[in-house]
């Protein structure tokens, strides 16, 4: 009986011991490390001035694209198509990417593979896509995937908010 005892409190201890370190690592790990970051820098852009933004950019190093339509895409979402003679494609593509860096602000996006790159600017991501070999005879397909974070529609908002002009009264004589 008395080792049924010893065991129980020996038990009871060494419960109470893992009970006291589960809390500490409980504790550590939900502190609190402050709010999160911004989802994304800058104001929020409107959709037309991406839109237009990136078709120019493409057009500058020859590639044509055009806007296709969005109403089954979603609110946050554009793409851009196109074709361009297979033996300079991914050298213009490239060109193009590099001037939206450049000129135009956009950042290096994640990582997304071999055969894709992503640029981000304020609350757009595009998304590059380089086409294997196309058949012979015919053009290489241009695809560009642009995305918004978060739900927003900035499709109409304005780039700077405007107030109406206000005129003093003129001062009693």
């Amino acid at each position: 009986m008395r080792r049924i005892l010893v065991l129980i409190a020996v038990a009871s201890l060494a419960l109470t011991a893992l009970a006291a370190a589960v809390a500490a690592v409980g504790a550590f790990l939900l502190r609190d490390l402050g709010p999160l970051p911004p989802r994304y820098s800058g104001p929020p852009l409107p959709r037309e001035a991406v839109v237009s933004e990136m078709t120019s950019i493409l057009a500058a190093e020859g590639i044509t694209v055009e806007r296709e339509p969005s109403g089954n895409l979603g609110r946050c979402h554009e793409r851009l198509s196109g074709f361009h003679a297979p033996e300079t494609v991914d050298a213009a593509m490239k060109a193009a990417l590099a001037r939206a860096r450049s000129d135009y602000g956009w950042q290096t996006g994640p990582d997304t593979g071999g055969t894709s790159v992503t640029l981000t600017k304020n609350n757009w991501t595009a998304l590059a896509g380089f086409a294997g070999d196309p058949a012979s005879g015919l053009q290489a397909p241009v695809l560009i995937s642009l995305m918004c974070v978060g739900g927003d529609d900035a499709s109409t908002a304005p780039a700077a908010p405007s107030a109406p002009a206000l005129t003093p009264a003129p001062a009693p004589s």
